[in-house]
């Protein structure tokens, strides 16, 4: 699959603002609003292309972290690129989440030269777990993240680079 990948513009944020994603992973939903908006313009955004099609997103830094992480000082413990990637809601389940996996590292370590990458998935998201595994990371530690009054278990994995 050719991808192509570019920092995010205007008209693709609104695009991906609008994602909503099926139960149980609707906490991957975005909400269309100016703030969500203003967030994926946050210049750590990258549009993933098929063709001309928008089929997802990559995001490097602080923007991939997940804040119950943060409070609890996980992030400081090992120097890493953080990266979070979203495939569009259509796409998921279909086969192609290695090879975008795949795109995200390599591009993230063209562009930020790290020693490791880590990324934060939420623990019931077997699926994306396996494909993270498949691309070389392992699970590291765990969390739990308080949002209002829902509580949800996230995995920090790490792959090691040479």
């Amino acid at each position: 699959m050719d991808m192509m990948i570019k920092e995010i513009e205007v008209e693709d944020a609104r695009e991906i603002s609008t994602w909503t994603y099926e139960e149980p992973y609707s906490l991957y939903s975005m909400d269309s609003s100016q703030d969500t908006i203003e967030e994926l313009l946050d210049s750590t955004y990258y549009t993933v292309f098929n063709n001309s099609n928008i089929m997802g997103y990559f995001c490097y830094g602080e923007a991939a972290q997940v804040p119950g992480g943060r409070t609890e000082g996980l992030y400081n413990r090992v120097e890493a690129i953080d990266i979070g990637l979203g495939l569009r809601p259509d796409l998921t389940g279909k086969g192609t989440g290695l090879e975008f996996v795949i795109k995200a590292i390599e591009f993230g370590i063209n562009k930020y030269k790290p020693k490791i990458l880590r990324l934060t998935v939420a623990g019931f998201n077997k699926r994306a777990i396996k494909v993270y595994e498949r691309a070389g990371f392992v699970i590291e530690e765990s969390f739990i993240n308080k949002r209002n009054e829902e509580e949800r278990e996230f995995i920090i994995m790490l792959k090691h680079l040479k």
